[in-house]
């Protein structure tokens, strides 16, 4: 099996994953799907001076596929209400390109040093969090670029007025509201 992902209308992702997976119910091109995912990553924001967990998209308007795609099931799939198309398909590729391995072992958090599941990165950049412990406690800033698998991120801060690289542990920082 190898992934794909569909495009979908604004806000139809969990409402595709659904139809997909009620409608191959009990028929014989069950088996040519594995998982159907639409990628979240929990943020924190705090609200009255409680730390509130949210689900965020990662990427709004797609749902990620993994499947046999034999013509039946592009039929099946494209024809569900809110499914615009196969990413990669164009009037001269009617076939949809698939993910390769790196990617989709990014996006599932799998390292290539463990072959694991691993931890989906919670911080993107251009995220505004907030510092909460080390020498910055309290400091707000962009994050500029994640690292290791999502377990260290550069911040770009403001000290004494002048905007400052800070590398921290995701640990140590948690997503402002904006």
């Amino acid at each position: 099996m190898q992934w794909y992902v569909i495009h979908t209308y604004s806000s139809y992702e969990n409402k595709v994953k659904q139809a997909i997976e009620k409608g191959l119910e009990g028929t014989k091109l069950r088996e040519y799907v594995g998982q159907i995912l639409v990628p979240v990553r929990k943020s924190y924001i705090i609200r009255d001076g409680k730390k509130i967990e949210r689900e965020k998209k990662l990427f709004t308007s797609y749902v990620i596929i993994e499947a046999d795609l034999t013509p039946e099931l592009r039929t099946y799939i494209l024809n569900i209400p809110g499914v615009t198309k196969f990413l990669g398909q164009s009037k001269t590729h009617k076939d949809p390109i698939p993910l390769d391995e790196e990617e989709i072992n990014r996006l599932l958090g799998i390292s290539d040093r463990e072959k694991e599941p691993g931890k989906i990165f919670n911080f993107m950049p251009g995220d505004m969090v907030r510092i909460n412990s080390g020498p910055f406690t309290d400091f707000e800033g962009v994050v500029q670029k994640v690292a290791d698998d999502g377990t260290k991120a550069v911040i770009e801060v403001t000290v004494f007025g002048r905007k400052t690289p800070v590398e921290l542990n995701s640990e140590q920082i948690e997503i402002v509201k904006k």
